[in-house]
């Protein structure tokens, strides 16, 4: 891929933009960011790629008085470029946003924006991770909308035994103790091996989902695996490699649930779950799970364990945070000039209510 190399003017002077961004910078600037987070990696960009419709358009901006922030970004293949979409992330990628070593200002988020404006894809999207969203949102131009979304994080300052102690609910460690009485086996795999069990236990679960939302089991099913195909699973475990951890809980030789955590520096991601509710829900696997991979990131020097967000339903907010987690805005902020999402949107809506779906 050929690479692009201009200079825009902008109110903190001339910025030279390198589109894709060079793989090394990248690197150099996510190792020295200590809040990058495993999506905003190449490897990351490299996944939403080799399984979906899309190019690297990741950009690289270069300030003159030597500051550089680089934001990774995918494009939209084979559309013209007044349908295309220029996306961190598409999807249910999760969070990108800018990779920049210490805070970022207001003339340096409203260079990035200006220049966002300029592209000529019709739509232009960026989520940011927690706590980058100040600078933005008073920087953002009247004609990017901010979309909201809110994660539960984890604070593992102080290590697993002051997470235990104090940031546990009692009901998580009264689970856990349940969990190692029950005759569970837990296994660790970070190699890829327990990927088809994971999404054995995806498609058990999608019929659950199903029965609780008023869905059509089969309208469920092409749903849940279009958003989330067994390759998508397969690519990501190849290419993060031991990044990318599969926690599995077996129960008399049966799969009972299984968790995938993804794992940058200090960042720790719980990514997907899935469980045979009828061997998982008694046995209390889940919080089994969550206690040894959280336990896991605290012995590899994390400092959070992002739990992502809770769209399913108010119950899973509950379990999130029963484990001490704070609710964090990570907003996603789009410009689109024709409203071709607001139309899809309000045909999904539509199609809901006519089967009193109550779910996400």
């Amino acid at each position: 891929m050929s690479t692009s190399v201009v200079l825009i003017p902008t109110p903190a002077g001339a910025v030279r933009v390198t589109t894709p961004a060079p793989r090394g910078t990248w690197r150099e600037l996510a190792e020295a960011d200590a809040s990058t987070r495993v999506t905003q990696t190449p490897a990351w960009l490299d996944c939403v790629c080799a399984t979906g419709p899309y190019r690297d358009a990741s950009r690289l901006y270069e300030f003159e008085d030597g500051r550089r922030l680089l934001l990774p970004l995918v494009a939209r293949r084979q559309r013209p470029s007044w349908l295309g979409e220029e996306e961190s992330w598409p999807g249910e990628w999760g969070i990108g946003g800018p990779v920049c070593p210490g805070p970022v200002g207001p003339t340096e988020a409203r260079a990035v924006f200006d220049d966002l404006a300029r592209r000529p894809a019709n739509r232009i999207g960026v989520r940011f991770r927690p706590g980058d969203d100040e600078a933005w949102a008073r920087s953002a131009p009247a004609d990017f909308r901010s979309e909201p979304h809110t994660v539960h994080v984890l604070n593992l300052e102080g290590g697993f035994g002051t997470v235990w102690e104090r940031r546990f609910h009692q009901g998580v460690r009264r689970g856990v103790r349940r969990a190692e009485r029950s005759e569970l086996e837990v296994e660790v795999d970070r190699t890829g091996r327990l990927v088809p069990v994971f999404y054995e236990l995806f498609e058990q679960s999608i019929a659950r989902w199903a029965k609780q939302q008023h869905e059509p089991l089969a309208l469920a099913r092409w749903r849940r695996k279009h958003v989330f195909p067994r390759h998508r699973l397969e690519t990501v475990a190849d290419r993060l490699g031991e990044s990318c951890a599969t926690w599995l809980a077996w129960r008399a030789g049966e799969p009972a649930a299984a968790i995938v955590v993804l794992r940058h520096g200090g960042q720790a991601l719980f990514w997907r779950g899935a469980m045979n509710r009828e061997l998982a829900h008694p046995t209390r696997a889940n919080h089994l799970l969550q206690r040894l991979a959280i336990e896991d990131a605290c012995a590899a020097g994390c400092r959070q364990y992002d739990m992502g967000g809770s769209l399913q339903g108010p119950s899973l907010a509950r379990f999130k945070e029963s484990f001490g987690t704070d609710a964090l805005s990570s907003p996603r902020y789009v410009r689109e000039r024709l409203p071709l999402y607001a139309a899809d949107r309000g045909l999904r809506k539509a199609v809901r209510r006519a089967i009193r779906f109550q779910g996400y």
